[in-house]
Parts: structure tokens; C-alpha cells; sequence
């Protein structure tokens, strides 16, 4: 099995705001963030399924409603998960997330207190925590860094779901990109929680900072807690897969240790729908 737990997909009008004008900042005046449903499909379908990814962030420019990816993964049932997002300083945001998931037929949360302006161990927020242990749904967090300028950087410390974690023991969660560049945090966390997981996307552009975050993950003995994931459209499936395998690259002619190459297999592998309860 090949699944990709972090994808994207962003239609006309969903980016703008600060988050478009940082990114062009970025990256230069000719960037644009468009990745159609069309276009996610070519990506994905020869693999075995994808978790695509809602963004309610208004705090930062992006917002990806939750019945956009909804009718769009509900055309490929088995194959495809959509994770409901909702803004956490709506009062009825667990509301929302219940018809997200009764009625729109989402398999999870997505959550970014970067992009969304909000700390998540602040007790307001608790509630929307709750409704998605009550629905069995799990929580997939950007929990890291980004370039947005208006993002609450202080916000997105893996630790900071340590007391969501020890509230709701049951409750399963993902930290994106292994919490770059706070691994050693990320890892801390998902080895001291049964049901925080963390994914590896994003992280094959920076092959040092992907060594040693993987490295953090072999000498704390979690390999089984990493799950496999793109963050597509700013990376493929397959582009993921092949800056994986080539993690030992730099290497070559040193005495630094490998990333053993079936903890490489293992994560590519890994069978995540089964992991997350959804089959």
C-alpha cells in the first residue's frame, strides 16, 4: 500500500490575503496557488488513496471550504479522505465540524494555529477537541513553522499539544512535517503519546533538515509512528517517495549513520486508513 496523508487541493479564490502576498514575497511575483481536483486526481489515482485536506484560515488568506473537498473525494469513496477545517474562534466550530462529518461525509479535522492565529492549549478551544473524540475522528496539525509573516509563529510548537494529548487519550493525532524545524519535539511528543502520530511531508527539499529529523526518529525508536505524506501540490507523491529513498545520500563518503532502508519501505508503506479507523 501506497497512501499519501497530506494533500491539498485549492480552486480559484482560495488563496489570497497575506498568505498569497508572503508567498510571492517568497518565491517571486509569478507564483500562484491553484491545484484543481482534475489536477489532484492525475496526481494520486495510481497510488492507493490520499487524505485531501480542507483550509479554513481567514486569519491568513486561505480558505478551501469544507464542501469543495468533500464533493470531490466523494466521487472516489475507498480512495480518497477529506478532512473537514474550521476556524477554532467560531463559537459554533464544533457545530460546523459535526455537519462536516455527519453530512458532508469529512473523515477528520485539519487544524493550523500558524495559518489560523490561535494557541491550542488554550481551554476555549477544548471543546472542538472534544467533538472530534466524541465523532472518533482524528486531528491532522500543521504544527510547525511557515513563511507566512501574519502567523503566530509562538503557536506552533509541537509541545503545545502535549495537554490536548494527556486530555483526550484517546483522541488520534497527526503532526504535519514532523513539526519542522521543532523534530526533536515532534518526536519527543509522538513517543510519549499512544495516539499522536506525526507525517514526513514536505521535508524532501531540505535534505539536512530531513536527515536529522529521521534520525531523531530512529534513535527514539518511533519509526511506527511516521506516517507517509507529500503535502501536495507543493510536492508529488512520487517526487516524496523518490527524496526519501535518497535520504542517505549525503552520506555517502562520511561516518554518519543511515536511515535504514526498511524503516524507509516501512514508511512508504505504511497502511495509514487502517491505522486512522477509517477501514
Amino acid at each position: 500500500m501506497i497512501f499519501d496523508c497530506h494533500t491539498h487541493v485549492f480552486g480559484p479564490g482560495h488563496v489570497g490575503g497575506s498568505f498569497l502576498a508572503d508567498a510571492k514575497r517568497a518565491w517571486g511575483e509569478q507564483y500562484e496557488l491553484i491545484a484543481t481536483p482534475e489536477q489532484h486526481w492525475e496526481t494520486v489515482k495510481s497510488f492507493d488513496g490520499a487524505i485531501v485536506l480542507a483550509f479554513n484560515c481567514p486569519a491568513t488568506g486561505v480558505v478551501v471550504p469544507n464542501e469543495y473537498v468533500a464533493t470531490y473525494v466523494n466521487r472516489h469513496p475507498g480512495r480518497l479522505y477529506g478532512f473537514a477545517s474550521v476556524n477554532p474562534h467560531d463559537e459554533d466550530a464544533p457545530d460546523q465540524l459535526e455537519h462536516a462529518v455527519k453530512e458532508l461525509g469529512m473523515s477528520g479535522l485539519k487544524l493550523a494555529p500558524i495559518y489560523q492565529n490561535f494557541y491550542p492549549d488554550d481551554k476555549r478551544y477544548f471543546p472542538l477537541y472534544a467533538k472530534a473524540d466524541e465523532l472518533g475522528i482524528p486531528i491532522l496539525w500543521h504544527q510547525g513553522t511557515s513563511f507566512v509573516s501574519q502567523g503566530f509563529l509562538d503557536a506552533s510548537r509541537p509541545a503545545m499539544l502535549d495537554p490536548i494529548a494527556r486530555t483526550f487519550p484517546q483522541l488520534k493525532m497527526i503532526i504535519a512535517h514532523l513539526g519542522h524545524p521543532w523534530h526533536g519535539e515532534c518526536v519527543s511528543l509522538i513517543r510519549k503519546n499512544p495516539n499522536v502520530y506525526a507525517d514526513m511531508s514536505a521535508l524532501g527539499s531540505r535534505p539536512w533538515q530531513f536527515y536529522n529529523a529521521m534520525m531523531n526518529v530512529v534513535e527514539y525508536g518511533v519509526p511506527n509512528k511516521v506516517l507517509f505524506g507529500s503535502d501536495y501540490s507543493f510536492f508529488t507523491t512520487a517526487q516524496t517517495m523518490d527524496s526519501f529513498r535518497r535520504i542517505n545520500d549525503l552520506t555517502e563518503g562520511t561516518k554518519l549513520p543511515r536511515i535504514p532502508e526498511e524503516t524507509i519501505e516501512a514508511i512508504i508503506h505504511r497502511n495509514t486508513p487502517e491505522i486512522l479507523g477509517f477501514v
